[in-house]
């Protein structure tokens, strides 16, 4: 009987602790009050940073370091993330019981470094569909340097134009690729090179982006058949990523957005608004723990937003009284959480909610030539520093 006694004490006591293991793990503390003890039910705000080792402050309490996990309870919050030598992050965040509120912190250095990938003169450059590679031309140089060159954004070291970049296509054959306007194909495979003649009228040259173009293909009399194929190509992505989105959402889009960008990781859409309308609920009841930054469903036309589509949620970035293009530039960070924003002569990166804008640079670049490196630790731009006497070129401002 005593040893009945003694497992059943064992077995109650087993499951007690995994209960109270459950509901610590669900957010809940367990206290003494007035009346004895207490269990109280929190929300579990998850905080980390890149880099990491960054201080945690929770309505301006130092609380903890990131990369922990902090108890509290149901309720309006201003948590800051900050490290020495980088730009603070800060956000205003709604604490649910039982629900996990994460407060991820991508901080930038306040003085960057940068550094050329380029010394020979860079004109024109345009990025690929896929983000990972920069067509230029090379015009400064003699006709052998001259041309039409590639550089891959995924290199890992910095490298000179003559090792970092392939050229793809020279004058010795007497065409002045140094002066083609420069278009990429959906696919990245082919560059379009428009060259403008004496008399105003246009040779059209197809060149392979992947290596040497020993004979250039003048496609002047055929490019409406390529043109036709290249809008198939991109009228049959653009159909597919549309069958992603919900079918209430569907015909919304394509009634009242004009799409700008879908995110790396297809979860996100910049957009423009053609009309103004109210956005549906396209996800109800709305999910849990998603972000609680206020968004903004009534668009207004010729303004441009970002929409999760995980999440249902949409966000006011710019209205429309700026010319998306001219005044301001819009892309996507690789990370899918941010947006590289150029705009009244400064270079920013900012959250998709519009939260956390940080001007990383506001030195002198030439027009909206900026890109993000393919693992996001860079920011690609061409300058000339305002020396006229330069031929500008590629430089990388450093985020690390």
């Amino acid at each position: 009987m005593k040893r009945l006694l003694t497992y059943t004490g064992i077995l109650a006591f087993l499951v007690l602790g995994t209960v109270v293991a459950i509901l610590y793990g669900k957010g809940y503390e367990f206290g003494f009050g007035k009346g004895g003890p207490e269990v109280t039910g929190t929300g579990l705000l998850v905080a980390t940073s890149t880099p990491d080792g960054a201080r945690v402050l929770v309505d301006g309490h130092l609380t903890t370091a990131t990369n922990n996990t902090i108890n509290l309870a149901p309720g309006t919050y201003d948590v800051k993330i900050e490290k020495d030598g980088y730009f603070s992050w800060e956000k205003h965040l709604q604490m649910q019981k039982e629900v996990v509120t994460k407060a991820a912190a991508l901080l930038f250095p306040k003085a960057p470094k940068l550094e050329n990938i380029t010394d020979s003169g860079v004109v024109n450059p345009v990025i690929d569909p896929s983000h990972t590679k920069i067509a230029y031309t090379v015009a400064s140089q003699s006709a052998q340097q001259n041309g039409i060159y590639v550089l891959s954004l995924q290199n890992q070291s910095l490298l000179t134009l003559q090792s970092g970049a392939t050229q793809i296509a020279d004058e010795s054959t007497g065409i002045a690729f140094s002066k083609a306007t420069l278009t990429w194909s959906p696919d990245g495979q082919s560059i379009l090179a428009t060259i403008p003649s004496a008399d105003g009228s246009t040779t059209l040259y197809l060149l392979n982006s992947t290596g040497a173009n020993a004979t250039p293909q003048d496609v002047t009399v055929t490019f409406a058949t390529v043109k036709q194929m290249w809008d198939k190509q991109i009228t049959e992505k653009s159909q597919s990523q549309l069958s992603s989105l919900r079918a209430p959402l569907h015909q919304f889009v394509k009634d009242n957005w004009h799409i700008l960008a879908w995110s790396p990781d297809q979860t996100k859409i910049l957009y423009e608004a053609t009309t103004s309308a109210t956005m549906p609920e396209i996800i109800t009841p709305p999910l849990i723990g998603t972000n609680s930054i206020a968004q903004q469903r009534d668009l207004q036309a010729n303004s441009v937003y970002a929409y999760d589509t995980k999440e249902d949620r949409n966000y006011l970035l710019t209205t429309g009284d700026k010319a998306f293009g001219s005044d301001y530039q819009l892309t996507w960070f690789p990370d899918s959480e941010h947006l590289l924003y150029v705009h009244d002569k400064k270079i920013d990166i900012m959250e998709y909610d519009k939260t956390n804008d940080t001007t990383i640079y506001a030195g002198p670049f030439i027009d909206s030539d900026v890109f993000p490196w393919v693992d996001g630790t860079k920011v690609v731009m061409l300058t000339d520093f305002n020396n006229a006497g330069t031929a500008p070129n590629l430089y990388t401002i450093d985020l690390k």
